[in-house]
């Protein structure tokens, strides 16, 4: 099939090398501007592109498809069907009618829980005990297409958002590369979504990352899992020091006063409810350090608080 492909991000740039790997196909790719990254800021192009590039085909990066510059490029690429995967720009319907499998999304949510831009984290940070990858017909909603497949995952008690996400990765290439052949053969059905269900993920930022420990045990510690590894969870102590956590687990213990500390090694503090191991942390303006080590550079004991 005559594939145009847009997206972005690394997950993106996974599922496009399994199109290329499975035959397809990828008559271009559209995907976002480069742009500046790190302290030097230097001008860097997507992983997409990257992908894109190593294989030959012509890349395009306008700034929006919404003002309808791009319809004659994508008529004249004549695609077959429109595959995205985290691009970051709004199809609007005059691109949507091109192909004439129309355009089909990747997400990694169970659809329609989890609509919008962080689904895989908003698992991990509500506790979810699974997930999955949907492949939804792109309408001009946000996420409101007819799905076309669902599969499922576990969600580890443990694992961090981005420890799923290298799952849901390898998922999601899979899951729409089977898609793809059921798509030309019309063996597939569209499943409306139940919009009275549906829920949203909005995108992530650091002072959303910030918890209290009168909070309960359980939801600091998905909040430290589901923020790794950005932009990683975050408490202030008594003293007013910022201190990211990231790595954490519950304990079988509890106290009285919210932010005592129970034990030291490993460091263990009372929340609103249970108790909390610190096993990792950041104080602020040091490196990454074991919170036990954390607790000797303040010669904190079991019964200081926090």
């Amino acid at each position: 099939m005559r594939i145009l492909f847009m997206g972005t991000p690394d997950i993106a740039a996974a599922c496009l090398e399994a199109l290329y790997a499975a035959g397809q196909e990828i008559c271009g790719v559209y995907t976002r501007r480069d742009k500046p990254v790190g302290r030097k800021q230097i001008l860097t192009a997507p992983p997409v592109k990257t992908v894109a590039l190593a294989h030959g085909t012509p890349v395009f990066q306008p700034r929006t498809l919404r003002d309808g510059g791009e319809d004659a490029n994508i008529k004249a690429l004549a695609p077959d069907l429109i595959v995205v995967v985290a691009y970051g720009c709004i199809l609007p319907r005059s691109v949507l009618e091109i192909p004439k499998y129309g355009c089909i999304n990747l997400h990694v949510s169970l659809l329609p829980k989890y609509r919008g831009s962080a689904p895989v984290q908003w698992a991990v940070l509500n506790g979810d005990q699974e997930t999955g990858v949907s492949i939804m017909q792109m309408d001009e909603g946000l996420d409101t297409g007819d799905v076309l497949v669902c599969e499922k995952i576990s969600v580890g008690p443990e694992e961090t958002s981005g420890e799923l996400f290298d799952r849901v990765t390898a998922l999601g290439t899979k899951v729409l590369c089977e898609t793809i052949p059921a798509i030309e053969a019309g063996t597939l059905t569209p499943m409306p979504q139940d919009h009275d269900k549906a829920s949203l993920a909005p995108v992530l930022s650091k002072e959303l990352a910030r918890f209290e420990l009168q909070q309960d045990a359980a939801h600091i510690h998905n909040w430290v899992r589901g923020m790794n590894p950005w932009p990683a969870a975050w408490f202030e102590t008594s003293s007013g020091r910022k201190v990211k956590v990231l790595e954490s687990r519950l304990a079988d213990s509890h106290g009285e006063a919210v932010g005592t500390i129970l034990s030291t090694k490993p460091l263990t503090v009372a929340c609103g409810s249970g108790a909390i191991q610190l096993l990792k942390v950041v104080p602020e303006g040091s490196k990454p350090m074991e919170g036990s080590a954390f607790a000797a550079g303040l010669r904190l004991k079991a019964g200081d608080t926090l």
